[in-house]
């Protein structure tokens, strides 16, 4: 067993204030190069790098034993630091280097499968196989301290606050709303079965029912949903709950909370009071309830100047109930042909879109894709809604009101990042409130609830459950990133005569309710308070404030897109005996 050299420094404090001092560090070998006389090796660890130099002062053992050194051993190295005649601008420390003094060889290592450097082209798959290796690189450490320092911020800021952390079941009952439950079947009761917890959600308003007044938690998650670059099978939350609160002593502390999390971490000044638009209003300017504000292009509606329109596809779509809008690309329309236009009309038919519709402005003329049913004077008094002037490009998208916004949305932040218009050093914070409280559901034939059944209405429109469900507003609000929500909530029902109403307007009789959330109305029974509360989805708001495009790069160990981990191999076959244990029979269709 080789003896372990007690550490004074990390790599990359080895600067100029350290000439002349001897230091003693641990760390892998990124590189080594022997140049005759001299030895060079790259140590590494995860503050950074330091170069550590053999020369022929050094005994002729050491000598060797630094020459046998490769990538990836584990050593520790003592030695003076002087300063370096070539200087390495890619290094912050790139002006000193080690002369090797005494060197302990931990460990070997055989040639790793991917090489350890931030810019290596290797794939997604073969990163988390070996994730062991993947996460030696300076960029995936950076990104785990970086997150620890966001958990730490959080935990810090809401004690200060009065928020007590507590640790809520894992193996609860399945639920019946939302995506699907992952199943963990009982031994114990068997034929019966646990589920993983999509949220916290109840028991948070149990312990506001129980008396906790302000409960956190940095909580893990699970759904089991089709993924995506910012969607994991099991993924992080910041929770939040409150009690006695209405939506601005809810929404007061959390902008207290972003401005403090932007300044510490971030190093940016975020204005308060946030922005608020509400759910009508931001699907009406911008297509999306989670808007991107940091560009224009901003929908307008077309929708009363062509009702009347002899263009068969604006009329229809107007008189069917839907809605005519467009976009206008200021000064951007010689960057599109009409190539470019048909395959954007591709890209929008997965949203259901008919057809993309497109009038161009120059300093000549004014054309578009549907001139044979407008004259100039026509097409002019269409341009002018969107103000347009030379070289602008309104793309129309005609159809129903989803259709038509889900498509425009999507065009307006697709097209703004091909153009180059998504500062990524600009942070734009906003809340989407007042969303409604039910979408009704074609599937299904029924109303469900937009966020979740626990979710309160205004007050002003309690009576409208009963004969305008779609109408109704909900108390709920979600806080968006550069056109990413970044976090949720809502008050909540805590009259248990409106809680019954809202499981009725969502199609369940009682006996149902209280089958499904016999604990949460059993308690509501003993007196609760007046609630609300947040919840921060941890791993997407890392992936954005670290510039990552996956919150794979955020996350420890996660899973690829097939939701297995390559690491460890799981999920795999359970052996026979347990599941005869178990009471579980596999059916092989």
């Amino acid at each position: 067993m080789s003896n372990l050299i007690k550490r004074t420094h990390m790599c990359g404090e080895v600067d100029r204030s350290l000439i002349g001092s001897t230091v003693a560090m641990n760390g892998w070998i990124q590189r080594s190069r022997n140049l005759g006389g001299l030895i060079f090796c790259d140590l590494r660890d995860k503050s950074g790098i330091v170069q550590i130099v053999f020369n022929q002062d050094v005994p002729e053992e050491l000598f060797q034993r630094g020459d046998a050194l490769r990538s990836e051993y584990v050593v520790g190295v003592i030695g003076r630091v002087k300063e370096r005649e070539s200087i390495n601008p890619d290094l912050k420390n790139g002006d000193v280097e080690v002369i090797a003094e005494e060197l302990v060889v931990y460990s070997e290592a055989e040639t790793p499968p991917i090489y350890i450097k931030d810019d290596d082209e290797v794939s997604e798959n073969l990163r988390m196989k070996y994730r062991y290796l993947d996460l030696r690189k300076h960029k995936m450490q950076a990104n785990l301290t970086f997150r620890h320092k966001v958990a730490k911020l959080t935990r810090d800021f809401f004690d200060g606050e009065g928020f007590t952390e507590v640790e809520t079941p894992m193996l609860i009952k399945p639920t019946p709303e939302g995506a699907r439950d992952y199943l963990v079947p009982s031994r114990v009761n068997q034929g019966s079965f646990y589920a993983l917890p999509q949220s916290p959600q109840m028991f948070k308003q149990i312990l506001m029912a129980g008396g906790t007044d302000r409960y956190m938690q940095i909580v893990k998650c699970f759904r089991d949903e089709d993924l995506r670059a910012d969607r994991q099978p099991e993924f992080t939350q910041i929770d939040l709950e409150m009690s006695f609160v209405d939506v601005d002593d809810v929404l007061e502390v959390q902008e207290r909370y972003l401005q403090r999390l932007f300044r510490e971490i971030m190093n940016v000044e975020v204005n308060l009071p946030l922005p608020r638009i509400p759910y009508e209003e931001a699907m009406e300017r911008y297509g999306s309830d989670k808007p991107d504000t940091r560009f224009g292009f901003e929908l307008k509606s077309l929708s009363e100047l062509v009702a009347d329109s002899a263009f068969p596809l604006f009329a229809d779509a107007v008189s069917d109930g839907g809605t005519v809008r467009g976009i206008n690309l200021n000064g951007y329309s010689d960057r599109f042909s009409r190539k470019d236009i048909d395959k954007l009309q591709d890209d929008i038919k997965t949203f259901g879109a008919k057809g993309l519709f497109w009038i161009r402005v120059s300093d000549a003329e004014i054309t578009s894709s549907f001139n044979k049913f407008y004259d100039p004077e026509g097409l002019k008094n269409l341009a002018s809604v969107f103000d347009a002037t030379s070289n602008d490009l309104i793309l129309i998208v005609a159809g129903p009101e989803k259709v038509v916004f889900d498509s425009l949305g999507f065009l307006r932040r697709e097209l703004a990042g091909r153009l180059g218009l998504l500062d990524e050093k600009r942070f734009d914070l906003l809340w989407v409130v007042d969303f409604p409280l039910l979408e009704y559901n074609e599937e299904a034939g029924r109303f469900t609830a937009m966020h979740h059944p626990f979710t309160s209405p205004h007050l002003d429109d309690i009576p409208l459950l009963a004969t305008d469900p779609g109408k109704v507003r909900a108390k709920a609000y979600d806080i968006v990133l550069n056109g990413v929500e970044i976090g949720g909530g809502s008050i909540r029902i805590h009259d248990r005569e409106l809680q019954k109403t809202m499981f009725r307007a969502l199609g369940l009789s009682d006996e149902e309710a209280a089958n499904k959330f016999g604990f949460l109305l059993e308690a509501f029974r003993y007196g609760v308070p007046p609630h609300g509360g947040l919840a921060y989805g941890l791993d997407r708001m890392i992936m954005l404030l670290r510039g990552e495009k996956s919150i794979r790069e955020v996350i420890a160990f996660p899973k690829n897109q097939a939701a297995a981990c390559l690491l460890s191999e799981a999920p795999s076959p359970a052996g026979d005996d347990q599941l005869k244990e178990l009471g579980i029979e596999l059916v092989k269709e």
